[in-house]
Order: C-alpha cells, then sequence, then structure tokens
C-alpha cells in the first residue's frame, strides 16, 4: 500500500502543479483584457488604489462615481458569482439585480466570448489587491436617479449581442472584436442620439465610429480606409505607432486618449495593435479626401515671414510662441511636435480642445517603445483671452486648415475650467 502511495504522489504533485499554471495562466490572461477594456482608467482615482474605485464621471445627468471592483467583500465585488461578475459586465446589471448607468459601457462588452469573461473574473478576484473602502455613491437627481428607467432604456437603445465577425480576414475580426467590445471606442468615437445613446455600435451601422465627443475633445473618426477623415492618409504602421505611444511622425495625443494610450493601448501585444489598425483601415470614411496643397502651406509661411513686430496679429503670435517648434509650414517634427497643418484636434467643430492645450499645455504619455514623457508649455500665464483667440484663429485657418474663427468669449469660457496651476505651470518664477 505504502509503495503505491509513493508512486501516486508524483501523479498527484504534477497534476496540482499543471492546474496552479492553469490558474495563474488565466489571471494573466484577465490582466491582459482588463488593460485592453481600460478598466484601471476609470475605476481609480488619481494617487488612489488601482480599481478601488471613487473616480468622478461627468454625463449629461449628473455626476456618476466609478465604483468600487476589487475584491473586496465588504466594499467591492469580493461576493459577485462568476455568473453575476458576468451579468454586470455583459449586461448591465449588479449582483442585487439593479441596473448599472450606461456610463459603465455594457453596451460594447456585450460582446465579450465566454472565456474572456471568466479569465477577467480569474483577474479581479485573484490577481487584484481587496481594498476595503466604499467608493462615494452616486446621488443623481430625479428622474436619472431611478434605476429602473435603464432598464427600459435598454430595451430602446441598448446593445446585448454577442460578436459578429464581418471579414473573412482573421487579423480584421479580431481588431473588430477589441474596438467594438473591450476597446469600447464608440464610446467616445461614435456619435450620440438624443437619448445620449450611442448611434452604432458595430460597423454594420453608418454612424459607427464616425467621430464624437467627450466633454470639451471632439473624438475624431476613426474610419481611416478611404474618402474623408483624419486617419485615411495614415497607413497601418501609423497608427499602430500612435496606438502604442501616443505619437508618430504626424501627430501626439492630447485630451482623454492620453489616459488610453498610457494605461491601456499601449499594454497591447504588436499583434493585437496591427489587427485594431488593419480593423480601422477596412472601414470606409464618408465624401472625398481632403488635399493638402503645397502653394496654400507657402503662402502661410509667406504670411507669416513677413508678419510686424508691432501689430498684434495671430501669425505674429504664433511666431513668438509657437514657431520655434511648429515651424512656418506647420509641419512640426516628427514624433515631437505635432504637426498642425491637417491636424484633427486644429480642425474640430468645436475649438475647445485647441483652446485648453493651449492655455494648459499637453503632456505625452511615457510608454515603453517611447518613455520620453514630452510637454508642451502652458501659455495660460502669458497670453490673455483676446491673444489666445488670435492664435487659435490663425492656427485653425492657416496652411491646409479650414475652421471657423475663435472668440475671446470661448477662451474665458475655457480658462475657468481650468485650475490656476495649470495654467500657471510653467511660468517663471523669480528667486
Amino acid at each position: 500500500m505504502k509503495t503505491k502511495l509513493s508512486l501516486m504522489l508524483p501523479a498527484v504533485l504534477l497534476l496540482a502543479a499543471q492546474a496552479q499554471a492553469a490558474d495563474t495562466d488565466l489571471v494573466a490572461k484577465g490582466e491582459y483584457l482588463s488593460r485592453a477594456g481600460d478598466c484601471i482608467a476609470c475605476h481609480t482615482v488619481k494617487g488612489g488604489e488601482p480599481f478601488a474605485g471613487g473616480l468622478p464621471i461627468e454625463s449629461p445627468f449628473g455626476t456618476i462615481y466609478a465604483t468600487n471592483i476589487t475584491p473586496s467583500k465588504t466594499a467591492g465585488i469580493g461576493n459577485y458569482t462568476l455568473e453575476q461578475f458576468d451579468d454586470a459586465v455583459r449586461h448591465g446589471e449588479r449582483a442585487d439585480g439593479s441596473d448599472l448607468y450606461p456610463a459603465m459601457p455594457y453596451p460594447s462588452y456585450s460582446v465579450l466570448s465566454d472565456k474572456d469573461v471568466k479569465a477577467l473574473y480569474a483577474y479581479f478576484m485573484h490577481g487584484v489587491k481587496p481594498v476595503d473602502k466604499k467608493a462615494p455613491e452616486t446621488d443623481l437627481s430625479f428622474p436619472f436617479n431611478q434605476r429602473w428607467g435603464i432598464g427600459m432604456w435598454d430595451l430602446v437603445f441598448g446593445h446585448d449581442d454577442a460578436f459578429e465577425p464581418h471579414s473573412d480576414n482573421p487579423f480584421i475580426n479580431r481588431g473588430a472584436y477589441l474596438v467594438q467590445g473591450l476597446g469600447h471606442c464608440g464610446s467616445c468615437h461614435s456619435p450620440r442620439g438624443v437619448a445620449f445613446q450611442e448611434k452604432g455600435y458595430d460597423d454594420t451601422e453608418k454612424d459607427f465610429l464616425t467621430g464624437g465627443k467627450i466633454g470639451i475633445w471632439e473624438a475624431p473618426s476613426l474610419r481611416a480606409g478611404s474618402g474623408a477623415g483624419p486617419l485615411v492618409s495614415w497607413d497601418k504602421a501609423e497608427i499602430v505607432d500612435y496606438l502604442a505611444n501616443g505619437r508618430n511622425d504626424r501627430t501626439a495625443v492630447g485630451g482623454e486618449m492620453t489616459s488610453v494610450i498610457e494605461h491601456s493601448l499601449s499594454y497591447l501585444t504588436q499583434s493585437d495593435l496591427e489587427a485594431i489598425a488593419d480593423y480601422l483601415k477596412s472601414l470606409p470614411g464618408e465624401g472625398k479626401a481632403v488635399m493638402m496643397s503645397v502653394d496654400a502651406t507657402d503662402k502661410t509661411a509667406a504670411e507669416l515671414n513677413s508678419a510686424k513686430v508691432d501689430v498684434n496679429s495671430g501669425a505674429r503670435v504664433y511666431l513668438d510662441n509657437c514657431g520655434a517648434c511648429h515651424f512656418t509650414n506647420g509641419a512640426g517634427a516628427p514624433r515631437v511636435f505635432p504637426q498642425l497643418d491637417g491636424n484633427a484636434l486644429v480642425n474640430a467643430k468645436d475649438p475647445s480642445g485647441l483652446i485648453h492645450v493651449i492655455l494648459a499645455g499637453a503632456r505625452l504619455p511615457s510608454t515603453k517603445g517611447a518613455p520620453e514623457a514630452l510637454a508642451m508649455p502652458s501659455f495660460g500665464w502669458r497670453l490673455n483671452d483676446e491673444d489666445v483667440a488670435k492664435l487659435a484663429t490663425f492656427v485653425r485657418q492657416a496652411w491646409n486648415n479650414h475652421a471657423t474663427a475663435v472668440t475671446a468669449k470661448q477662451v474665458a469660457a475655457v480658462r475657468k475650467t481650468i485650475p490656476a496651476t495649470e495654467l500657471d505651470a510653467t511660468k517663471p518664477t523669480l528667486n
């Protein structure tokens, strides 16, 4: 008997080791998927514990606070079963049966596979540190505090369908799965309807990824295949470089997308980034592509070169504050200073994002492929509202740009939303 037990023991230990390795692999897969879903960005306050919630999310209906999704049994989701976790992630239903607000992108997550949900569950239960601190409760005003109404919204505007491939190309299908699902790109890059619903959740709907808005920032169209759109002229390598590092030879990330690059996309594998690029390049835009004119570029360069010092024009303000980095041709420097000629932020219908960058500056994320956290200085401390309006108007109408003019009133409105510490971030101090 003793001999039989001694012979069985190595086999039992081997099975136990294999089971542990399988669990470890599942948790690692879940961690990767959580990065693809950018869960940490919404469920973590600046300087706080990962996934402990409390981040205020502004919506048209009021402030919604992200919940604690650590495995804490008193403050988080530690008591959730796999089924309850699945109901929350894919169907927007809490463990107590009430509906989640769609600030949680469960309409997009509905396309996730059973295997991926199981991996996410394994990670959040066994790979995340529990934090026994409750996040603030969301307390919206009537009628938006009536969660039963979300169920009605789901019936009319929601999306609760499994992923359906629409291509014979497996790489395009993988990219579509990531973009439509975990990446929930449509949450920002698709327009919203009267009930704040996304106008399209996949590429069978014409409005999907045609551009949207988040706060003051306009999210451009991601349709990069043909026709009009800021990404149409980008090749696959440029899209991958931007997603991985927040910069490429044409532009650099700004606004809300900075966090997405820093916490999510920069962690994806090269294969997944290329699949996303393949998918975006498969989506046709609308209208005709805008052709860049050398004559228009030369005309603006001539205007800048003749700008007089004693005339406070937009061209003069540009020369004195921007020309050293972005140059008279608006081309900037590859992977360092963004190109302003044809830039999506510059040409946005709403100039608020551009105004914010001029006033408060911007900083690129530090990624594995591009660790330099390059920064544009703030100019809010040295330029008044009229100067910023002249500068923004000049940039939006220079070279091949054809956007509307900016007023000092618009600048003043954006300035009020920016803390003084950000406006004065690069202001010199006297010792």
